[in-house]
C-alpha cells in the first residue's frame, strides 16, 4: 500500500483543455516519455480558491502571472481594472478559462507548459 501512495504522489497532474494546442501538446508529450499522467479538465473541474493559492506557490507566480489576458472575457470584464491578488484568486476561481494553459504539477513543483519543453522540468 505505501509505494502505491508513493507512486500516486509521484504522478504528474496536468492541468488540461483539451481544445487547446499547446495543452495537447504537453499531453502527448507527457505520454511519449511515458510518464503516469492525472489528467484534470480545469474547466470541467474548477480549482477552488485553496488549489489556486496552492498552485501559485507551487509555480513562484503571482495570480496576474497566469492569467490568459487576452480572453475575451477579460478583456470585456477586467482588463482596465486593478486587482489585488486576492480578487485576482477569486476572479480565477469564478472563470477558469482565464488560467495559463498547461499547467503541470508533481509533489510540490510545477510548471506552464509553454513552450512545452518547460515540462522536462518535472521529469
Amino acid at each position: 500500500m505505501v509505494s502505491f501512495a508513493l507512486k500516486l504522489n509521484n504522478m504528474i497532474t496536468i492541468l488540461h483543455n483539451p481544445r487547446c494546442g499547446k495543452s495537447r501538446t504537453g499531453l502527448q508529450l507527457l505520454y511519449q516519455l511515458q510518464e503516469e499522467v492525472v489528467v484534470r479538465r480545469y474547466l470541467d473541474e474548477p480549482l477552488s480558491k485553496v488549489e489556486i493559492i496552492d498552485l501559485l506557490q507551487k509555480l513562484n507566480k503571482k495570480p496576474i502571472e497566469i492569467i490568459r489576458t487576452q480572453e475575451k472575457i477579460w478583456k470585456d470584464k477586467f482588463a482596465k481594472k486593478t486587482f489585488s491578488n486576492s480578487e485576482l484568486i477569486s476572479i480565477l476561481a469564478e472563470h477558469p478559462i482565464l488560467i495559463e494553459r498547461p499547467i503541470l504539477i508533481r509533489n510540490e513543483k510545477a510548471v506552464m507548459g509553454r513552450p512545452p519543453e518547460n515540462i522536462l522540468q518535472l521529469i
